[in-house]
């Protein structure tokens, strides 16, 4: 005799299965660790800082041309 096999709990495995390898070549593909993210963020943080810092700005918006 064989062993009797649940297709429904059959087919959930196999489903899970698929999505797994999915989720790890997507992860490869895709995925950067923390500090990857962080260093990125701060990146463009100084960035930013760097180009407001060097924003000219003019306040007073009437030059005196009157």
């Amino acid at each position: 005799m064989s062993n009797v096999i649940n297709f429904r709990l059959a087919r959930k495995a196999r489903d899970r299965a698929d999505k797994a390898q999915a989720a790890d070549s997507n992860r490869a593909k895709f995925g950067r660790t923390k500090a990857q993210k962080l260093a990125d963020e701060k990146e463009a943080r100084r960035k930013a800082s760097l180009l407001d810092g060097s924003r000219l700005e003019n306040k007073d918006k009437s030059d005196g041309d009157a």
